[in-house]
């Protein structure tokens, strides 16, 4: 098997035959997180559709979203999806993960983006930064080696991502001039509602599968945050996400400095990524 980080990886390198169910057999949240996440991953094209639409007119970055981010992302959500189907083969992903992608469809609108492509970027780079916390998080703490690896693969395709989000927010921040503040309020905006929609549909697909027979109540919603949220407090890496999340303000080493306690409040926002329904 190739070393997972850097270089490029397919689906066809991760060991899915290493695979320990036993390790993760009665693992609930687990499942629950990762089979979240597979939702949430594979139905990349629906949000890349409407970025492309969004950079239309500069083929370079719509080049880009549609032929790289997009396929990598979409390997994310195809790997999660063999090691939830390989990890926990009795649980249906096709006919839970249908139901989530009808939910998601109907809120992810070019609208729901920024008003500009600066901004937009900006709130890309916010993404990347708490998907690449996430993957990392879940790297160490799974109690299983195939998904240890496959996560820190994941996250190391974020930071990567977040890369390119970021030279794109600096070229359109040349043309469209964009304030600090509006780049400042976008990023914590983001911040706090990031995901938060697509968590809930994901997670209210996966409770209606495995519960037939009983009812979804937001309770039930809660309950499964609280449990992520714990688990974030600990173990979410807040030193990497403040410094991903100030570079796009590009400030002086002093202001930074100075800066630097609201944008590590706004980094715990991720944390409250469970806390809306839609």
């Amino acid at each position: 098997m190739r070393t997972f980080g850097g270089a490029h990886w397919s689906i066809d390198d991760i060991p899915y035959d290493q695979i320990a169910p036993d390790s993760v057999r009665d693992e609930r949240l687990l499942f629950e997180i990762v089979t979240s996440a597979s939702f949430i991953e594979i139905t990349s094209d629906l949000y890349t559709g409407n970025l492309v639409e969004l950079f239309r007119q500069d083929a370079e970055i719509a080049d880009w979203l549609a032929h790289r981010w997009e396929t990598e992302e979409l390997q994310h959500g195809a790997a999660l999806k063999k090691y939830v189907q390989t990890a926990w083969p009795a649980f249906d992903w096709e006919a839970a993960y249908a139901a989530f992608r009808v939910d998601y469809g109907a809120i992810c609108t070019v609208e729901a983006l920024p008003a500009t492509k600066a901004l937009a970027m900006a709130a890309l780079c916010v993404v990347e930064t708490g998907t690449a916390g996430f993957y990392r998080m879940l790297s160490e703490l799974s109690p299983e080696p195939v998904l240890t690896r496959l996560a820190a693969a994941i996250s190391t395709d974020e930071v990567g991502h977040y890369k390119h989000f970021h030279r794109y927010f600096l070229r359109y921040r040349s043309i469209e001039r964009p304030s600090r503040l509006a780049v400042l309020r976008t990023l914590l905006g983001r911040a706090a509602a990031v995901e938060a929609e697509d968590t809930f549909y994901a997670f209210r697909a996966v409770f209606n599968a495995t519960h037939p027979d009983v009812a979804f109540e937001r309770a039930d919603y809660d309950a499964y945050r609280d449990q992520v949220l714990d688990l974030a407090r600990q173990h979410f890496p807040h030193g990497m996400a403040v410094k991903m999340l100030l570079k796009p303000l590009d400030m002086s080493p002093l202001v930074a400095r100075a800066t630097l306690p609201a944008v590590t409040s706004a980094t715990r926002l991720f944390l409250r990524r469970y806390d809306k329904a839609a």
